[in-house]
């Protein structure tokens, strides 16, 4: 039995932990926040690798957890259609799936205000340190701690997040608050707009409530926008208290103004089905797009996953996807290999790190072609959501695949 410590208690490290107790190891979560993260994201869609927990090992249902949509739909600003095709998406709220999965793991086990300072390992573990003062030494240590990793730094300095030249404003809005001609329109679809060095794209999510019935549910959009790096970055960045932030601006923190004009662009600019939802929606926010690539997911009985290893543009929609999946593989793996963690370690790395950086490379593409090519071609198949191709989050089934990493000892 490994006595293991997941720092990060998001998506990836809560999947993680769950994984590794069920496979009796002694598992710790320490997370730095002091209270629930549901104020982090909005609305993702629900690839089959991110609720493969809830569809082997739990008893929740998934129809009652997502939202599916059965059509994509491209238009233009103006509102003409360039492109339509069947799908088989279904979307979660990012704070949906992380209460089902903290309710799964338990909250006697889950550190809040556990913030790391630093770390040091040798061949028989590795010793930790808290900013509360606290120490302790475990025999691994998983780096799960977000695209702002302190353990990323540590272990790999010249690691940092890249800014990509553009931010994503996001938002929800009740559908109720939608005017019905367009919702009409907009039902049972994932509606992308298509303008000059822009896109958006706006789809239907579970209510604050959990619930997913028709009148109840929420409407998010992800519209993204070009901001140059420097004084103008610097200022959208900084929060209505006058506080810098170099990755997200939440829902109410936004400075009034960039608000006011974001509201005046989306009526002059975008078509009425991507313009009713952000008119109607009250305090949008902000994600600075970056990029981060670390050079391998494991040293020593270190390991880094999720978003502290590779953050992804999202337009693959697959960022929570490839964190739940480097869990599920790193499971997987450390069961095959029955004892030999360095073997298990060095296996799960070579495999996840490829993964990671194909999808880097696969969503940068996606948004230089969007935000500053501007070569977008409506039906282009590499435009659509998959983690490790495209299309792939668009087939869902009731059992779903087998991680793709398979490994023994003796491969």
């Amino acid at each position: 039995m490994l006595r293991v410590a997941v720092v990060g208690g998001s998506v990836g490290g809560l999947t993680t932990a769950l994984l590794l107790r069920d496979l009796g190891h002694d598992v710790d979560v320490f997370e730095r926040a002091t209270g629930e993260l549901t104020g982090f994201g909005a609305g993702i869609v629900a690839h089959e690798a991110s609720l493969r927990y809830f569809v082997e090992r739990a008893t929740t249902r998934l129809d009652r957890m997502t939202v599916p949509v059965g059509t994509y739909r491209l238009l233009d600003g103006s509102g003409s259609v360039l492109f339509e095709e069947p799908v088989a998406y279904r979307f979660i709220s990012w704070g949906r799936l992380y209460q089902a999965l903290l309710g799964e793991y338990g909250r006697e086990r889950y550190h809040q205000g556990a913030a790391l300072a630093g770390f040091s390992q040798d061949g028989s573990g590795v010793d930790l340190r808290f900013a509360s003062g606290k120490e302790d030494r475990y025999d691994l240590l998983v780096l799960a701690d977000g695209i702002l990793s302190t353990g990323r730094r540590r272990l790999f300095p010249g690691a940092e997040p890249v800014y990509a030249g553009y931010v994503a404003w996001r938002g929800t809005v009740a559908e109720r608050d939608i005017p019905a001609s367009v919702l009409e329109r907009i039902d049972g679809t994932l509606t992308y707009a298509l303008i000059p060095h822009s896109h958006i794209l706006v789809y239907p999510i579970p209510g604050a409530d959990g619930r997913i019935d028709r009148g109840h549910r929420l409407w998010n959009f992800v519209w993204y926008r070009n901001v140059e790096k420097g004084a103008a970055l610097d200022e959208l960045m900084t929060d209505r208290d006058g506080y810098p932030h170099a990755f997200w601006r939440l829902p109410g923190r936004v400075v009034e103004r960039f608000v006011l004009e974001l509201k005046a662009l989306e009526a002059a600019s975008l078509p009425v089905e991507s313009a009713a939802v952000v008119a109607a929606t009250g305090h949008p926010f902000i994600q600075a797009v970056m990029d981060v690539e670390s050079p391998r997911m494991a040293v020593g009985r270190v390991c880094i996953l999720g978003d502290a290893a590779f953050a992804a543009r999202p337009h693959a929609a697959a960022g929570t996807a490839k964190a739940a999946e480097n869990a599920w593989a790193l499971a997987d793996t450390i069961a095959a290999f029955q004892g030999d963690l360095a073997g298990a370690l060095d296996a799960w790395s070579a495999h996840q790190t490829a993964l990671g950086a194909s999808l880097v490379v696969r969503a940068r593409d996606i948004g230089e072609s969007s935000q500053f090519r501007c070569d977008w071609r409506p039906g282009d198949p590499r435009l659509r959501f998959g983690l490790y191709e495209p299309g792939d989050s668009s087939i869902w089934t009731r059992v779903p695949r087998a991680s793709r990493l398979s490994v023994s000892p003796h491969t």
